[in-house]
């Protein structure tokens, strides 16, 4: 049993500490979440989820049981997203609210508070809710951050729409 748990110490991916773990989580969500909203590409989404995610959200249910559910889910919107006419999103996270802790041999957890703005075509951006957010990262032996576990909730209307 003891030669096995070295082994496993040996091999577990070393998790960055204080400034740089957030640093490289603020980075990797900022991709992740421009890729999402502002771009359509596939294979790069593909390469920032894990095979084995997950997304629950609170108003949707159980999004996506996989990476690759994910992803088809994502390129749908891509393809809806470029017709003229269609509703565009843009998340925001909110200044203040994130938080990121190590998870020892395996990545990271992060939470915060995000805002969603939409426009129609292009018509004018409004605030369109909030939500809060906690995400589980993986980091891999090549050094690059996957995230594996999505918990969208607490998603609010905005209130007083305003553009943008």
């Amino acid at each position: 049993m003891l030669p096995a748990l070295l082994f496993a110490a040996a091999t577990a991916v070393q998790i960055p500490a204080g400034a740089a773990l957030t640093d490289a989580i603020t980075a990797r969500d900022a991709t992740l979440f421009h890729l999402f909203f502002q771009e359509c590409a596939p294979a790069r989404l593909a390469a920032l989820v894990t095979p084995d995610f997950e997304m629950y959200h609170d108003r949707g249910g159980k999004v996506a049981g996989s990476g690759q559910a994910f992803v088809d889910l994502y390129t749908k919107q891509c393809t809806d997203r470029a017709k003229p006419g269609a509703w565009r999103s843009r998340r925001e996270l909110i200044a203040g609210t994130l938080d990121v802790e190590p998870v020892p041999g395996f990545g990271a957890i992060e939470e915060g508070d995000h805002v969603f703005y939409e426009r129609q075509g292009d018509g004018p951006e409004r605030l369109a809710g909030k939500a809060h957010f906690v995400h589980l990262w993986q980091l891999g032996e090549d050094g690059s951050w996957r995230m594996a576990r999505v918990l969208s909730y607490r998603h609010e209307a905005a209130s007083n729409p305003e553009a943008h």
